[in-house]
C-alpha cells in the first residue's frame, strides 16, 4: 500500500495555468461586468485549472462515504453510542439518511464504504474493506498501526480510483463514525498547535460535562501519542480514524486522476489535513462545501487556506454539505460554456478604459 500512496501522489501535479488563464479571459469577455458572479468566476478558473480545459464540464457526480468506529467512544466523549454506525449504513444505501435524499437529490451516485465499522458488515449496496473492526481508543495508545493506516488509504485510493474508471468527474467526500469529532480534533492540534479549547467542539451537541471531558480526553491522546506533525502518516495512525484514513486516499486518489474533490465538514477537513501533509500540492484540487457548525472548522479552513461556497449551519456530516454544493461547482461550469460573450451576442461590450481592475 506504500507504493501505492506514492504513485498516486507522484500523479498529483499542479494547476493547468494555460486554461486558467483561457477561462478568465472569457469570463471577462461574457455579457455582464467583469467578476460580477464573483466566487462563481473564481471557482470556474479553478476547475479550469484542475480538468486541464478552459471549458471544464461536470458529466458524473459521486459521493463517497467512508465509515469506521472509534475505541475512544469507551471514554464517553459521544452521546451516541457506537451502534448507529452500523445501524445507519443501510439507510445510506437505501436512500432514507440524510446524505441518501440529498445525493438522489443533485444526481449524485452514493458510494458506501466499510473501512472499519466495529460489527461485521453484510449489508448490500455496502462495499466491505474493512482493514479492522474499529480502532483503538487513542486517550490510551495508538488508533492503529502505521500499516493499517496505509492499508485504509490504499483503500480509498482504489475506490476513487474506480469511481473515476466509471467516470466521476466531480467526487464528493462524506463520513459515518459516532466519536469521530474527537479524533478529528486531536489531528487538528497536532498538525496546528491549537490548544484543545480551540480544536474540541460539541460534536452531538454534548453538554458541559461531556465537552470538558472530549477536552481532557484529546489533550491526553496527544500526551499518550505523541503524534510528529512533520509526519502526516504518524499523525494519522497515532490519534486519527480508519475512516478519515479511507478519506485520505479518496482525496489522493481523485486529485491524481485531476478530478475536484468536495470536502464536507469537520471529518473529511480532518482527512484533508493529512492528504495536504502527505502532499502540499492536493490542496488544489479542493473545494470546501461548507462552514460546519462545529466551531473548529474554522481553524482547518484557515490552515487549508480554503474559503467555504455555504454556511447553512450544518453539522450532520455523512458528505451532505458537499452534496448541497454540487450545483454551484455544475453552475460555474455552465457560466463558461452557455453563457455569450459581448460580441458573440452583438452587445456593445463597456469601455474598458473605465473599468476598475482588481
Amino acid at each position: 500500500m506504500e507504493k501505492l500512496l506514492a504513485e498516486a501522489c507522484a500523479r498529483i501535479g499542479d494547476l493547468d495555468k494555460e486554461a486558467m488563464s483561457r477561462a478568465q479571459a472569457r469570463l471577462d469577455q461574457l455579457l455582464k461586468p467583469p467578476g460580477s458572479l464573483g466566487r462563481l468566476e473564481e471557482l470556474a478558473v479553478q476547475l479550469a485549472g484542475i480538468m486541464g480545459t478552459p471549458a471544464p464540464t461536470i458529466k458524473d457526480k459521486c459521493v463517497v462515504v467512508m465509515a469506521g468506529d472509534h475505541g475512544v467512544v469507551a471514554e464517553g466523549v459521544s452521546a451516541a453510542p457506537q451502534e448507529i454506525t452500523y445501524q445507519i449504513l443501510p439507510h445510506f444505501v437505501r436512500g432514507t439518511s440524510g446524505i441518501g435524499v440529498l445525493a438522489r437529490h443533485v444526481g449524485a451516485r452514493l458510494v458506501v464504504v466499510d473501512v472499519g465499522v466495529a460489527r461485521p458488515v453484510s449489508f448490500s449496496g455496502v462495499l466491505v474493506r474493512k482493514v479492522r473492526a474499529g480502532t483503538g481508543n487513542i486517550a490510551r495508545g495508538p488508533a492503529m498501526s502505521r500499516e493499517e493506516a496505509l492499508q485504509a488509504i490504499g483503500v480509498g485510493i482504489e475506490v476513487a480510483t474506480e469511481e473515476v474508471r466509471k467516470g466521476a468527474s466531480l467526487i464528493a467526500t462524506g463520513d459515518m463514525g459516532i466519536g469521530n469529532t474527537t479524533p478529528s480534533s486531536a489531528i487538528l492540534s497536532a498538525f496546528t498547535g491549537l490548544p484543545v479549547e480551540e480544536t474540541v467542539g460539541r460534536g452531538t451537541l454534548v453538554n458541559d460535562a461531556v465537552l470538558e471531558r472530549k477536552r481532557k480526553v484529546v489533550a491526553q491522546s496527544l500526551a499518550v501519542n505523541r503524534p510528529d506533525p512533520s509526519d502526516p502518516l504518524d499523525v494519522l495512525a497515532k490519534v486519527g480514524g480508519l475512516e478519515i484514513a479511507g478519506l485520505v486516499g479518496v482525496i489522493l486518489g481523485a486529485a491524481a486522476h485531476r478530478v475536484p474533490v468536495l470536502l464536507d465538514g469537520f471529518i473529511t477537513g480532518a482527512a484533508a489535513l493529512v492528504a495536504v501533509g502527505l502532499c502540499p500540492r492536493v490542496r488544489q484540487f479542493l473545494i470546501a462545501s461548507h462552514l460546519s457548525q462545529e466551531k473548529a472548522h474554522q481553524h482547518m479552513l484557515r490552515h487549508l487556506g480554503l474559503k467555504p461556497l455555504l454556511d447553512f449551519d450544518l453539522r450532520l456530516g455523512e458528505g451532505t454539505g458537499a452534496a448541497l454544493a454540487m450545483p454551484l461547482v455544475e453552475a460555474a461550469c455552465k457560466i463558461l460554456k452557455e453563457m455569450v460573450t459581448f460580441s458573440e451576442a452583438q452587445v456593445a461590450a463597456m469601455h474598458e478604459d473605465m473599468l476598475l481592475r482588481p
